[in-house]
């Protein structure tokens, strides 16, 4: 793992104990088997559904985005905002937002 990702791993403390696994490129951030937020090019991006990019959008965060056959393709991950990474109990605050719409999502395609 990278340095940062230690240091994600770390800062999530506060939060809970998540589990970072490596994918495509990235790392995936899980806590009880959901995966809230992502790693990539050592930038961490929190899932988001509408009500909750309004608040990253507001801060002019942006969202995550790559290249797939010369589409850009835009995924419900958002930049996490500076303050979160500067402050454990403010990576909660979001982390907490972000598990909650995961969880959301789990609920809604689990019938």
């Amino acid at each position: 793992m990278s340095q940062y990702v230690e240091y994600l791993k770390e800062l999530f403390e506060s939060f809970g104990a998540v589990q970072m696994r490596r994918m495509f490129g990235g790392h995936g951030v899980f806590y009880q088997g959901l995966m809230f937020a992502l790693v990539a090019d050592d930038v961490l991006y929190f899932k988001a559904d509408s009500t909750l990019a309004s608040e990253f959008e507001k801060q002019n965060l942006e969202p995550f985005r790559y290249t797939k056959k010369n589409q850009i393709v835009k995924l419900s991950y958002y930049q996490a905002p500076e303050d979160a990474l500067e402050d454990p109990d403010q990576l909660a605050i979001w982390a907490n937002k972000s598990f909650q719409v995961a969880v959301t999502a789990k609920a809604g395609k689990v019938k």
